[in-house]
């Protein structure tokens, strides 16, 4: 480990020891708190039923909250292909950030740093696949719009951490904002379910309302310049590239 931890631990996780097995997903969070000194105290609070594995602080420090092989409760209700309630498979990483409800901001050099720190080390560590590092409103999408369109994930796929499409940013603004015609927006969903996005409709919501909350998640991980929930030809390019990478 070439990183050092800080400890702080938080009384929310299940008792019972996971299968060291279990783990094959990393899913990154903001804190969405003003305050840093908040953020760690909930977490931390046996009041709040809420915890991460990890948090990473804005200096770049990394608090230890919940040992790996207990799950703790960061996902909540979440789903991603197959699998349903993603505590209990993966391990949850806390960065402290603002989120959009206070002022979002960028996230410093140091946590960056970190991120990669960690990630490395817990992919080395669990056997992840690059497929299964994920945000919040990946698995989450109608709840959640975290870690955000400002989080470096093109950066960290380039590190190995996660996954991003291989096509040139001329031909994607190009395509940005053209039209699709009904059979592109079929498979545009096909695809996002290819790659991993919950798109069955729900109880609660219409199902236009859930792709189009699905198609801001997508944006916000994989088009960070323009999060409008609309298909467009770039949208539809960006899927099929990343589909046919997970075939």
């Amino acid at each position: 480990m070439n990183f050092k931890l800080i400890t702080n631990y938080s009384p929310n996780f299940n008792l019972k020891k996971r299968n060291l097995k279990q783990i094959k997903f990393i899913i990154f969070h903001y804190t969405g708190m003003k305050k840093e000194t908040e953020a760690i105290k909930k977490l931390t609070d046996s009041k709040s039923d809420v915890s991460s594995h990890y948090l990473i602080k804005n200096n770049g420090q990394i608090i230890l909250m919940v040992p790996d092989l207990y799950v703790a409760w960061h996902a909540g209700s979440s789903y991603w292909k197959n699998y349903k309630s993603l505590n209990k498979n993966s391990i949850g990483i806390e960065i402290s950030n603002s989120g959009h409800d206070f002022n979002y901001k960028k996230f410093s050099k140091q946590q960056i740093r970190s991120i990669l720190k960690l990630s490395k080390f817990l992919i080395k560590k669990y056997k992840i696949s690059k497929k299964n590092i994920l945000g919040h409103s990946d698995i989450a999408p109608t709840r959640k719009k975290d870690p955000g369109e400002k989080f470096p994930w093109k950066y960290l796929a380039k590190c190995q951490i996660g996954l991003w499409h291989s096509i040139p940013k001329t031909i994607l603004k190009k395509n940005r904002t053209k039209t699709v015609n009904a059979l592109d927006k079929i498979n545009y969903y096909k695809n996002l379910s290819k790659i991993g996005y919950q798109i069955k409709n729900s109880k609660n919501m219409s199902k236009d309302k859930l792709l189009n909350f699905v198609t801001k998640a997508f944006q916000r991980r994989f088009r960070q310049e323009l999060i409008n929930g609309k298909i467009d030809q770039e949208c539809l390019m960006i899927s099929k590239n990343l589909a046919k990478k997970l075939n």
